[in-house]
């Protein structure tokens, strides 16, 4: 999956999974509402530049991230500002919320889900405060990237 592919499938559906009912194969859905920007664009050149994969980055209007398909919970970060899933059809999305935001050491964001768990496209996964993330002096926006983006 391209780029190009992978920003359309979230601009053709941003903020549209809650209500959704089955994904559609290879099929990425927004985690939450807001506006969509060019990876190129997000303020972090490991992600900009496309170090750890392919996608873009989100402007959150919502301050709690979904799951974008049906998969597995692969990776939760301690600090618990970025989540990985594993999709049914093997790929494998990170999704990072603000830049910076290790440093929060947590504050402002609270993990709804563990490693291995089962998640259905839209199933909450984790809240975050965009006040407390402003309030550390990070942009809000968020990156939502396949690392395996080679393999599609």
């Amino acid at each position: 999956m391209g780029y190009k592919e992978f920003a359309a499938s979230i601009l053709g559906k941003f903020g549209g999974n809650k209500n959704k009912q089955a994904a559609e194969p290879l099929t990425v859905y927004a985690p939450f509402g807001g506006s969509a920007i060019a990876m190129e664009q997000i303020p972090d050149p490991v992600f900009s530049e496309g170090i750890l994969g392919k996608g873009c980055g989100l402007e959150p209007a919502e301050e709690t991230v979904c799951a974008p398909f049906n998969g597995t919970v692969t990776q939760v970060i301690d600090t618990k500002h970025a989540v990985g899933v594993t999709s049914k059809d093997g790929l494998e999305l990170l999704i990072h919320v603000g830049m910076d935001t290790v440093d929060m050491n947590g504050e402002g964001f609270t993990c709804l889900v563990k490693e291995g768990d089962a998640v259905k496209l839209g199933q909450k996964l984790m809240t975050f405060s965009m006040e407390a993330i402003k309030a550390a002096g990070h942009p809000v926006t968020t990156a939502v990237v396949v690392t395996n983006a080679d393999d599609f």
